[in-house]
C-alpha cells in the first residue's frame, strides 16, 4: 500500500463525486473519476445550491462562482391554483435568515466550476463500474469495469446514484430505494415574469425560478402509479395545470415537448446500515436519496463530500478503514432526518383529498399570517450546516 500519497477512485462525476474528488485531491490524494457517460454532459436542467450547500463549496474554493448565479430577489410566494397567497416570503428574507442566498444554477455550470479545479488526467469517462470489493485493514479496495478491468485504490468513492451498483454488492440485503408515489418533470425556458416560488394543488405542485441569465427554470410534480408515461409529456402537463394560475399554462407550452425532463421520485424510505463498508463510502443518492421537496439531494451530497475529506485529512492509506467510521456516524443520523423531512414535506404538497387540502391550504394561510416567517423556519436545521473547521 502506498504510504505517501494514498489513492482514491471515485465513481460518478456528478457534484457529489466531482466535489469529493476536488476536496480529496486538495488534501493531498491522488484521484480518479470514473463516469459511465462517454462525455461530461450534465443530467437534469439546474440545481438548487441552498446555503449549506454553498458553504460546502466554499471549502474546495468553488461557492463564490456560483452566488453570482443567485437571481432570487424581491417576493417569493406559496400559492393555491386560483393564485391565492397561502403563504409569503422573499429571497430578501431568505437571506436575512439563513446568510446566504439560494442559487438556482444550471447543472452544467457547477459541473465547469468543479470539474476545473481537478488535473486534466483525473477524468475517465465512458468507463461503467459493475461491481466492487471493498477491502479491509490489508487489501485495497477495488472495482470491475465492464470492460473487465480491475482497478484498486486505498479508497473508493461511491457516487454512482440512486440505482447504484456498488450498495447493492456493498448491502444485498437492504430492499434499495422506493417509490415515493408522485413523478417530475422539469424543464428550463426562455425568460418570463414570475413570482418565484411554489403553487400547491390537489396532487399536483408546479414551481418556477428565476435563472441569472433571464431564463426561468420549471418544475411540475403529479400522483401516479409508478412508470406511467404519455406520448406527449407537455401536452399532458397542459392537461393537469389547465386551471392553474398564470403564467403556469404559459412556462408549460414554452418548453420544446423533447426537452421536458420526466423522472420518478424515489426515496431511500430505509436507511442503510451504514455509509461504508471496508474501504468504501457511499455519498449522495447511492447513499440516501430523497424526494426533492426541500431541494436537499444535491446539497446533502457536497456536505457528504466535505465532512469524507475531512473524516480523512489526518489519515494515510493505512489508516482509512479505521477513519471511515467517522464518516457514518457524522452522516447516517444527519442525512436519514432530511429524508424524513423531505418526505413529510412531500405528503403534505401531494394531499389530493378536498378536505384535507382545504385544512392545509388554511393552516399555511393562518401561519403566514401570524409569523410571516413560517414558510422558512422548516428550513432552520437543514440549512444551519457548516463545514467542519479542519475544511473551512
Amino acid at each position: 500500500m502506498s504510504v505517501t500519497k494514498p489513492e482514491a477512485i471515485i465513481v460518478g462525476a456528478g457534484p457529489g463525486g466531482l466535489t469529493a474528488a476536488t476536496a480529496l485531491h486538495r488534501n493531498g490524494w491522488s484521484v480518479l473519476v470514473l463516469e459511465r457517460a462517454a462525455t461530461l454532459e450534465p443530467i437534469g436542467a439546474a440545481i438548487v445550491v441552498a446555503p449549506n450547500g454553498l458553504r460546502a463549496l466554499d471549502a474546495v474554493d468553488a461557492g463564490s462562482p456560483l452566488r453570482k448565479l443567485a437571481a432570487i430577489q424581491g417576493a417569493a410566494t406559496l400559492r393555491r391554483p386560483d393564485g391565492r397567497v397561502l403563504a409569503p416570503t422573499s429571497g430578501e428574507a431568505f437571506v436575512e435568515r439563513f446568510g446566504e442566498p439560494v442559487v438556482l444554477a444550471p447543472r452544467a455550470e457547477l459541473m465547469r466550476v468543479l470539474h476545473a479545479s481537478l488535473p486534466a488526467h483525473a477524468l475517465r469517462t465512458g468507463t461503467t463500474v459493475l461491481t466492487v470489493r471493498p477491502g479491509g485493514p490489508d487489501e485495497r479496495a477495488s472495482v470491475t469495469t465492464a470492460a473487465g478491468d480491475i482497478l484498486t485504490a486505498d479508497l473508493v468513492v461511491a457516487a454512482d446514484g440512486i440505482r447504484s451498483p456498488i450498495r447493492r454488492t456493498l448491502f444485498p440485503e437492504h430492499p434499495g430505494p422506493r417509490y415515493a408515489g408522485f413523478t417530475t418533470w422539469r424543464a428550463i425556458v426562455p425568460g418570463m415574469d414570475i413570482v418565484p416560488g411554489e403553487t400547491w394543488g390537489r396532487g399536483l405542485v408546479f414551481g418556477a425560478m428565476p435563472l441569472a441569465d433571464g431564463r426561468v427554470y420549471w418544475y411540475a410534480t403529479a400522483n401516479r402509479p409508478a412508470g406511467a408515461t404519455h406520448g406527449d409529456e407537455r401536452a399532458e402537463l397542459l392537461h393537469l395545470y389547465r386551471d392553474f394560475h398564470a403564467p403556469i399554462p404559459q412556462l408549460i407550452a414554452a418548453a420544446p415537448a423533447g426537452e421536458i425532463l420526466h423522472l420518478d421520485v424515489h426515496e431511500m424510505a430505509e436507511p442503510l446500515p451504514a455509509h461504508h463498508r471496508g474501504r468504501v463510502v457511499l455519498i449522495g443518492d447511492a447513499a440516501h436519496a430523497m424526494t426533492p421537496n426541500l431541494g436537499q439531494g444535491g446539497n446533502q451530497a457536497l456536505e457528504d463530500a466535505i465532512e469524507l475529506a475531512d473524516v480523512l485529512s489526518g489519515a494515510d492509506a493505512d489508516g482509512v478503514v479505521d477513519a471511515l467510521p467517522a464518516y457514518t456516524a457524522r452522516r447516517l443520523p444527519r442525512t436519514s432526518d432530511v429524508v424524513r423531512k423531505s418526505r413529510r414535506m412531500g405528503a403534505m404538497a401531494q394531499w389530493e383529498g378536498r378536505g384535507a387540502v382545504a385544512v392545509r391550504d388554511t393552516l399555511l394561510r393562518v401561519a403566514g399570517r401570524v409569523a410571516p416567517d413560517a414558510a422558512l423556519r422548516p428550513l432552520d436545521t437543514v440549512l444551519a450546516w457548516r463545514p467542519p473547521v479542519a475544511s473551512a
